[in-house]
């Protein structure tokens, strides 16, 4: 008789439990991983979230104590600022910890909440674009790039009222490309590079300000004008659709955005964020400083794309610092620096992902000193 109850009972348990497992992957089968989107954490209590990661060492190691160095260099302030927490991360590489023995440097590790409340913070990437131009219009390069107008009477024009020549004859052009596309591009990434092809070095033309209109994303008008697919949309793609398109087509779109950035040329030869420090590659981000303060040091468990822009299914885990700002980055978002030029433009443009984030700092208690205590 024992047997026999043993036996239904074991039956019946064993069909709950396979209902059960059933049920939870059903259950989780609506969660979108194509974007590198993990669930391996559970919805999270907090903004930020006490935990340890064991995801090994990071990647980037070099290209880190390089920027903290740059950081220590032209910001005494900001490196003093974040000294405890900078010594500390430097002994615990020298020492061979992981990820999950940062307290035995006294520092701890915050998870971010995640857009989705599941620590999945939207990862995109910028980069400085190199754009060949001419001092004086032609026939080819006939797109100017503007400095600020200093002393304006008022608001600001709009990008459609630039277009169509307020700012003629006030001296205001720095340069004609060939573009307008690549003219909102270099905008949107905040600073570039420019090739007049006369023989001589590069010029920087960094961020000089912008109008003050709001911004509104061409990518997301395009994909609800049905012109190119949501998974399709990269800067690629806006520009493989410019190039089959007119003039007027393209400078219609972008009249829809308001929002013009200025440049201002530069002597210095180094990419630098909104806090004037010069950027590394792949370990500098920029941020919202109301979450994320300048100087602050995160653990970035990155999705890895192939060369058409696909995750993988591989990550990489990356220290980075953030040293800068973007119109667009707002709330649980990483905008990842890629570097200069071509190439890093191709991994930029492609980065629309997620990835979990970690806060590194001392813990409230802790005897170093930190700026988020």
């Amino acid at each position: 008789m024992t047997n026999k109850y043993l036996t239904k009972f074991t039956s019946t348990y064993f069909s709950f439990l396979i209902l059960t497992i059933v049920t939870m992957v059903s259950g989780c089968s609506h969660y979108p991983i194509e974007q590198g989107q993990q669930y391996l954490d559970g919805p999270l209590p907090a903004n930020f979230n006490l935990s340890q990661p064991h995801l090994g060492i990071p990647v980037n190691v070099d290209d880190y104590l390089e920027q903290v160095s740059i950081i220590k260099q032209t910001s005494p302030s900001l490196y003093k600022k974040n000294k405890a927490i900078y010594q500390a991360i430097e002994q615990w590489i020298k020492s061979g910890f992981t990820t999950n023995e940062l307290n035995q440097v006294g520092l701890s590790s915050y998870q971010l909440l995640g857009k989705d409340d599941m620590g999945n913070v939207h990862l995109t990437g910028y980069y400085t674009p190199v754009i060949k131009a001419r001092r004086k219009p032609d026939a080819r390069f006939r797109y100017p790039l503007y400095a600020s107008p200093l002393n304006w009477q008022g608001t600001l024009p709009t990008r459609e009222e630039i277009y169509s020549g307020v700012f003629d004859g006030r001296n205001l052009e720095l340069a004609y490309t060939q573009s307008l596309i690549d003219n909102f591009i270099m905008e949107v990434q905040g600073s570039g590079y420019i090739d007049f092809e006369n023989n001589q070095s590069l010029v920087f033309f960094g961020y000089s300000g912008k109008n003050g209109h709001p911004y509104k994303s061409i990518g997301r008008l395009l994909v609800e004008q049905g012109e190119i697919g949501r998974d399709k949309m990269s800067i690629q793609a806006i520009k493989a659709w410019a190039d089959k398109q007119n003039e007027q087509t393209v400078a219609n779109l972008l009249k829809q955005n308001a929002s013009v950035v200025f440049f201002q040329p530069q002597d210095r030869g180094s990419v630098v964020g909104s806090t004037g420090i010069p950027l590394i590659a792949k370990a500098s981000v920029a941020s919202d400083q109301s979450i994320i303060p300048a100087g602050s040091v995160m653990l970035v468990d990155v999705p890895l794309l192939n060369h058409k822009g696909i995750y993988n299914g591989q990550r990489e885990l990356r220290l980075m610092v953030a040293l800068d700002v973007g119109g667009a980055i707002k709330g649980q978002h990483l905008d990842i620096y890629q570097g200069i030029g071509e190439q890093a433009g191709h991994q930029a443009g492609y980065y629309n992902h997620y990835g979990r984030v970690w806060l590194v700092k001392p813990p409230a208690n802790s005897h170093l000193t930190s700026p988020y205590n």
